[in-house]
């Protein structure tokens, strides 16, 4: 299976910025069947990821169904653009992840239909990496009328709106709160990992880090919501696993599998 790779670049009224896209696809000879869909964030990842090198091998194996992967470069103002859409953290970080939704949904995807000559995917998903992990879920769960399916590797489900120094508690963490105040169940099916090593921090001195504290929590909330595990919730710990793009990369292939295999 030959894996064709094209960069393109959209120029985003809303983000006011030109933003910078690779679309990994398979050869189109061999596209037989229905196209899927996979969005990216933290794109410029691709290459540590050695993402085209885990297609080419499931491909091969026949373990995956055809998929558009669009992997979406980050830009200068991350720090912004990712986060809860209308929920800044603390910081004020994230203040933009409202227009960068609105660009996910308004340019992006209107854009990819277009250029590949698709109106609708079989499963369309979309997924990233700590923050961009974060940003990925609450994008998908905003917007489950255009994604089935949402993988989040590392994410930063610790984003609060409280600072540590100033009274916070668990309750005070944005993606559980905006989770518990929703109201319905929106149609989505979750994919969501950590490592071991993520991360030293232990807020509550329970001998668990927060990156699995805080994963963990998350899943409680989605099953409060009447999600279950494993059929809607998959969990994926991987001892010894970092914060990087190495342990990522490793367990890229699990995700591909679960979220468009046969």
């Amino acid at each position: 299976m030959t894996i064709i790779e094209k960069n393109i670049t959209i120029n985003s009224a809303l983000l006011e910025r030109e933003v910078t896209c690779t679309f990994l696809m398979p050869d189109e000879d061999t596209l037989a069947e229905p196209l899927n869909l996979l969005l990216l964030n933290d794109g410029q990842e691709l290459e540590n990821l050695a993402l085209t090198q885990t297609l080419e091998q499931l491909y091969n194996h026949n373990r995956i169904k055809p998929i558009l992967v669009v992997a979406i470069n980050a830009g200068e103002d991350r720090l912004q653009e990712y986060g809860v859409a209308g929920k800044p953290d603390f910081k004020k970080r994230g203040a933009k992840a409202d227009v960068y939704t609105q660009f996910i949904t308004t340019e992006l995807l209107p854009y990819i239909k277009q250029e590949i000559g698709i109106t609708e995917f079989e499963t369309t998903a979309y997924a990233g990496f700590s923050l961009g992990g974060l940003s990925a879920f609450d994008i998908a769960w905003n917007n489950a009328d255009v994604f089935n399916k949402v993988g989040v590797f590392s994410g930063s489900f610790w984003w609060r709106s409280k600072d540590l120094a100033r009274g916070y508690t668990d309750n005070d963490r944005i993606a559980h709160a905006v989770v518990r105040e929703t109201r319905g169940k929106p149609d989505l099916k979750f994919w969501l990992q950590t490592g071991t090593k993520d991360e030293t921090s232990d807020r509550n001195k329970n001998g668990i880090i927060d990156a699995i504290d805080d994963t963990i929590d998350l899943i409680k909330e989605l099953e409060a919501k009447g999600y279950t595990r494993p059929a809607d919730i998959q969990y994926v710990e991987v001892v010894g696993g970092s914060h990087n793009t190495e342990t990522w990369g490793k367990v890229m292939g699990k995700f591909l599998c679960w979220a468009f295999g046969r």
